[in-house]
């Protein structure tokens, strides 16, 4: 089956370009419109699974397009509206016009992929989809290595229970391709697949989106819940979290699979983390090993990136020498896999030579990796280089120390270094940085 078709309609050229590369790195296939005209043809020759819409547009706005939509056949497909301008009279006109769901600008980038997944899941339940799929095919977990393989058949051991499963591994380690795999191998996986990710939500948002009137919980009811980040959710929101996962707690209750780099038990000792929750969740847990407790996957995971990223980007193949393999092998891999894809992706879209030798990994790795243990403000200054590389090297080693400095999560980088959450993830994903909100892996 191919992966869903989406639009998106926005007279921005930054929204277009952002939402394009987050769209096709979630496996979407992607048609972009600045106005009503484009947005017509694309409809018309493209046949869209799902549309993004934006309300305030140069020359037809998106309410009176949305109504054009529906106002005769019906379009097929549904569609989430999108405004900096967001009212509630704006929403219910949009609801009431048949728009699937309202996002307002700033917007939060997890949140729409929820609200997108959604989307195409009820188109799924009523069985419109024509034979598509509403998700592209995830990963798998990618290894012949006995840590992997073992990973591999715990999850297919747990896929068909319903208890709640505490997924532990450290950033970038796949922990969200292992949920996504308890769901996909279980009798939920017809149900839906809730992903709410309290890194880029924040603490003090993290109990509505979880509990709210349309929250994370009420969408995943009878299918899975998975929360990344779940130390983040405070502790009114883990007792309340508690009483849920209580036998009796309510019925058609989503299976919860919950995501931590966390030591759980530090947090517990702190008074962050309520014992009763943690003991409840540790009763099932599923580890997701280090790359490094498995570096002798690292060909086998070489090959995936680069093909994947050689088919879906376009980018030009290139092979990594046998002495270059063994080079990574060796390296101790602190993002892990997230890690190795950036680097992977750095290579191919750097040299001219069809082999990547270690000179070249050598150089990649000090250009990605800021120097570890020395002080920010020994850095050395990249004073020989144009205004431009210099710019982008202090910038990347600058988010990377703050990224680290934080734990991964988006929420508090942003606060930390005074960015807007969409103006931050575009800025990660310029620069080639992978984090622990979006553990891609």
């Amino acid at each position: 089956m191919s992966p869903a078709r989406v639009l998106v309609v926005d007279d921005e050229p930054d929204i277009r370009d952002l939402l394009r590369e987050i769209l096709e790195d979630e496996g979407y296939t992607v048609t972009v419109a600045g106005d009503a005209e484009h947005a017509r043809i694309a409809r018309r020759e493209d046949h869209p699974d799902i549309a993004l819409l934006d309300i305030w547009m140069p020359d037809v706005d998106g309410i009176t397009l949305l109504n054009e939509w529906h106002g005769g056949e019906a379009p097929g497909f549904p569609v989430i509206m999108m405004s900096g301008h967001g009212t509630i009279e704006t929403a219910v006109e949009a609801t009431r016009l048949g728009a699937f769901d309202f996002v307002e600008k700033p917007l939060s980038l997890a949140k729409l992929l929820v609200t997108v997944r959604n989307a195409l899941g009820s188109v799924s339940a009523r069985g419109g989809d024509g034979g598509r799929a509403p998700l592209a095919p995830r990963r798998d977990l990618i290894g012949t290595s006995r840590s992997v393989v073992d990973l591999r058949d715990r999850i297919a051991r747990l896929a068909h229970g319903s208890t709640p499963v505490l997924v532990r591994g450290e950033p970038g380690t796949g922990k969200r391709t292992a949920a996504a795999l308890l769901h996909e191998q279980g009798e939920r996986a017809r149900q839906p697949r809730i992903e709410l990710d309290l890194g880029a939500v924040g603490s003090a948002a993290a109990v509505d989106a979880l509990f709210g009137d349309n929250g994370a919980w009420q969408r995943a009811a009878g299918g899975t819940l998975v929360i990344n980040d779940l130390a983040e959710l405070p502790l009114a929101g883990q007792a309340a979290l508690f009483e849920r996962l209580e036998p009796g707690g309510g019925a058609g209750a989503p299976r919860l699979v919950a995501l931590t780099a966390e030591d759980l038990p530090t947090l517990v000792d702190a008074g962050r983390f309520r014992a009763d929750l943690y003991h409840s969740l540790n009763a099932t847990v599923v580890h997701v090993p280090a790359l490094r407790d498995h570096a002798e996957d690292l060909p086998e995971l070489l090959s995936h990136f680069v093909d994947r990223m050689v088919a879906r980007d376009g980018l030009v193949y290139r092979r990594f020498t046998v002495a270059a393999q063994n080079r990574l092998r060796h390296y101790d891999w602190p993002g892990n896999v997230a890690e190795l894809a950036s680097l992977v992706r750095h290579l191919l879209t750097r040299g001219e030579s069809t082999d990547i030798d270690t000179k070249a990994v050598d150089e990649a790795l000090a250009e990605l990796r800021p120097r570890v243990g020395v002080a920010a403000t020994t850095m050395p200054l990249p004073l020989d280089l144009p205004l431009r590389e210099a710019r982008e090297q202090f910038e990347r080693a600058y988010l990377q120390h703050q990224l680290r400095a934080v734990g991964g999560r988006i929420g508090e980088l942003a606060q930390r270094v005074g960015m807007e959450r969409t103006h931050l993830y575009r800025k990660l994903k310029s620069l080639g940085i992978e984090y622990g909100a979006r553990d891609k892996s």
